[in-house]
């Protein structure tokens, strides 16, 4: 394991560590949420997934108003692509605060607008599926949910609002793809840490061994608490366990990733979205994944592998081609994914072992073997 007291071992490097300006969890927060605006600036262009626009847009906007805020709202069109991302920043134009309320694309748009604008920026989640709200990074798709490109921006949220309440009562798949995207920030910044990778906050700088611990802790707390959390979502309830995957899913895997860096499992799920077969399933369901196509591409135990299967299995994330509706993949065809994962500036470069379209392609092979084999 690398040393947490130097950050990891490149102590002539110098080290990093970003956030957002302000992390707010607690039931009832959105009701709350013009306390966390008004400081910032008192006119909002609010942002809003369909759900929550039509369910709870007139409230949310109510609440603002009623606080000496001028809104404009806006329905947010699905994906995080150019088009969205140029019609938001227009309409977006004039506002002193930029507010993202509902998932990861959501919150990728506002972040993308608000950067172009000059606004100030609040992210609001409403579901725990990714670890996008905290961080200054966001990812762009074409129109078609194929990946494009990840973008660093120059800095990340002034807050970041979650009522664990509303979270709670999403359905629970949300949750559980959350803990996939967020099983990765371990195993991702072992990868950064055996490579010397840089992390994501300041170009060239390793990771400060406060996101080398942030990451593991949030490893620990998904192993303790993920199937307890599941069962209590599944009921709509709000417990402990609960709360405390919501900030694992939220805020220690967003400064987890973001200070110490990702690597082959997302660079697997960037790759795993030009088939479209896997469309329909979460960004975090994809990385799951791409963890045990990691694990086996690095080389590490079979008993570590067959633990994170079991793991994921028992919330049930996917770990076989099928369980992304890729029964009938070809080995053409995953080599595609594997070209596309090793694309120039891909994360999958990070890990530190040899790398080519063939060996990855099978790694990925190997870990849908193992995985089928542990039925």
């Amino acid at each position: 394991m690398p040393d947490l007291k130097s950050g990891g071992g490149r102590r002539d490097f110098g080290r990093s560590f970003g956030g957002p300006g302000k992390y707010i969890q607690r039931p009832g927060e959105l009701a709350r949420l013009a306390e966390h605006v008004l400081p910032l600036g008192c006119k909002a262009f609010v942002l809003m997934d369909s759900f929550i626009f039509d369910n709870h847009g007139e409230a949310i906007t109510s609440s603002l108003r009623t606080a000496g805020i001028e809104v404009v709202a806006e329905r947010f069109c699905g994906e995080c692509c150019n088009e969205e991302i140029a019609r938001v920043s227009d309409r977006m134009v004039g506002a002193a605060v930029a507010v993202g309320i509902g998932g990861g694309k959501t919150a990728d748009t506002t972040k993308m607008a608000a950067i172009k604008t000059g606004a100030r920026l609040v992210i609001a989640p409403t579901i725990a599926s990714t670890d996008a709200p905290c961080s200054a990074i966001a990812v762009r798709y074409d129109s078609h949910g194929v990946y494009q490109e990840s973008h660093f921006l120059p800095r990340n949220p002034d807050a970041v609002v979650v009522d664990s309440a509303v979270i709670a009562r999403a359905p629970a798949r949300f949750l559980v793809a959350g803990i996939g995207d967020a099983l990765s920030t371990w195993f991702e910044a072992r990868s950064n840490l055996g490579s010397n990778a840089n992390n994501l906050v300041s170009p060239n700088m390793p990771p400060a061994a406060a996101g080398i611990a942030i990451a593991k802790s949030c490893h620990e707390v998904l192993i303790r608490d993920a199937l307890a959390a599941k069962r209590a979502v599944e009921r709509g309830a709000l417990t402990e366990a609960v709360e405390n995957i919501i900030e694992a899913n939220t805020l220690l895997s967003g400064l987890g990733f973001e200070n110490c860096g990702v690597s082959a499992a997302h660079g697997i799920h960037d790759g795993l979205t030009v088939l479209d077969e896997t469309h329909g399933y979460f960004h975090g369901e994809k990385v799951a994944f791409g963890v045990i196509c990691l694990l086996v591409l690095e080389g590490r135990p079979y008993d570590e592998i067959a633990s994170v299967v079991r793991f994921c299995r028992s919330l049930g994330l996917p770990t076989r081609l099928a369980d992304l509706n890729l029964s009938n993949v070809t080995v053409e065809d995953l080599g595609i994914v594997a070209e596309a994962a090793l694309a120039p500036g891909s994360a999958t470069w990070k890990v530190p072992v040899p790398l080519s379209v063939d060996i990855l392609r099978d790694s990925i092979i190997t870990a849908d073997a193992i995985s089928r084999q542990l039925d």
